[in-house]
């Protein structure tokens, strides 16, 4: 990816060995290289990275599938802090735009980009470059810009700051969203989860609207819902298990004090949807993205937010599980008890001692660490259910570094 900068110019999103793929919305490079970076994987020019990422930020276009230099909207975004959308029946004006399929996905690309500016702010902050981080810490907040407080959404604002209407959440379109709608998009804030739940009410407003989120129906009739989102399949309410926008989801419930209905929730979409028949996969593999969340979620744990060096605990498949790692350790990871129905965590220990969040640490993993989980079949709703036992996830959060692997 460094390399590709070199010669191009600009930090690939998705690299092909013809080149960089600018699919999506966001900068992936940004997250797994903060990632990397945070679980020690340190044998790369970070400089140069930095300087890569930071140049994508504020100099390159973020425009859907597209690459190269900034446009128009790009400097409304960095002026503005929101991509603007289009009301209904309003021509495009800017040539890069894509006005036949992918469009502006306006409020996509400002969920996106938040959270690829808070990675790019992790990575000022280990270059000692402090303005630089409160530059783009002040741009991970860009999402509560499309956030509209009295209707519980994350809504498409047009240039003039006025939210468009007529809008409806349960309607994807590409003009506002990235292959989902806002059901989806209200959760896509994975680095400010403490930040969202305050936007919606608290962190008991927040679990009752993703509760709803589970529940919703269509409203419509089914080939209205697919003719603007089509990539929404497996569907269990508004939530879409079949493309990748969604796999988090599940585990938010964690943050909110109630891992239980995370445990329920995971076990639920495994055993409905990833079956080994014709009908064993829901949707779109993207890249891997559907298979690492079904093995890392049949195995026990999800990374949530990628630089931050934490795993989300669920509800493990397997009796027993091991991790052998370079360093000749071994992660492992005992489920007692554990059946079709013994879903739910009771308690669990970590190398012997009471464990009482629902999370563990990347360090855990790499020590070699042991991790017991009880099963049974009814729901421990105490276990894990302090705010202070929750996962991380607020722009004040900093990463724990380590310096001992290659």
């Amino acid at each position: 990816y460094i390399q590709m900068y070199k010669q191009g110019g600009y930090i690939p999103s998705f690299a092909l060995a013809t080149g960089d793929w600018p699919a999506m919305t966001g900068n992936f490079a940004a997250s797994w290289i903060a990632d990397a970076w945070h679980k020690g994987l340190r044998n790369f020019d970070l400089k140069t990275a930095y300087e890569g990422l930071r140049k994508n930020s504020l100099n390159a276009t973020l425009i859907p599938w597209r690459n190269g230099p900034k446009t128009v909207l790009d400097d409304f975004y960095n002026e503005n802090g929101y991509m603007p959308g289009l009301p209904p029946g309003e021509r495009e004006t800017v040539s890069t735009v894509d006005t036949v399929w992918e469009k502006r996905q306006s409020v996509s690309v400002t969920t996106a980009n938040s959270y690829s500016d808070w990675c790019i702010a992790q990575l000022a902050s280990e270059l000692k470059l402090m303005q630089e981080r409160d530059l783009f810490l002040k741009r991970a907040e860009n999402y509560k810009n499309v956030f509209r407080a009295e209707r519980g959404f994350m809504w498409p604002k047009d240039k003039r700051g006025n939210w468009i209407e007529p809008y409806d959440p349960r309607f994807a379109g590409r003009e506002y969203f990235t292959e989902n709608n806002a059901y989806t998009y209200n959760w896509d804030v994975k680095h400010d989860l403490e930040g969202l739940f305050e936007l919606m009410g608290g962190r008991k407003a927040a679990e009752l609207k993703l509760d709803q989120l589970f529940r919703e129906d269509l409203g419509l009739p089914k080939f209205r819902f697919w003719l603007t989102q089509p990539d929404a399949s497996g569907l269990v309410g508004q939530f879409v298990m079949g493309n990748e926008p969604s796999f988090h989801i599940p585990y938010i419930y964690n943050y909110l004090g109630v891992p239980w209905k995370t445990q329920k929730r995971i076990r639920m979409l495994l055993d409905t949807f990833f079956l080994d028949n014709i009908f064993g996969i829901p949707g779109d593999e993207d890249g891997g993205g559907m298979s690492a969340f079904v093995v890392l979620s049949m195995m026990g744990f999800f990374p949530v937010t990628p630089g931050i060096p934490v795993y989300n605990i669920g509800s493990p498949v397997f009796n027993e599980i091991k991790i052998n790692l370079p360093n000749g350790k071994v992660f492992r990871i005992i489920a007692k008890g554990n059946t079709g129905e013994n879903i739910y965590i009771q308690q669990a220990f970590i190398n012997g001692k009471t464990l009482n969040k629902p999370w563990f640490t990347h360090d855990d993993i790499i020590n070699g660490s042991i991790l017991e989980l009880e099963m049974r079949k009814t729901p421990n709703k105490l276990w894990g259910n302090s705010s202070a036992d929750s996962p991380p996830s607020s722009l004040n959060y900093a990463p724990g570094i380590r310096t001992d692997i290659r």
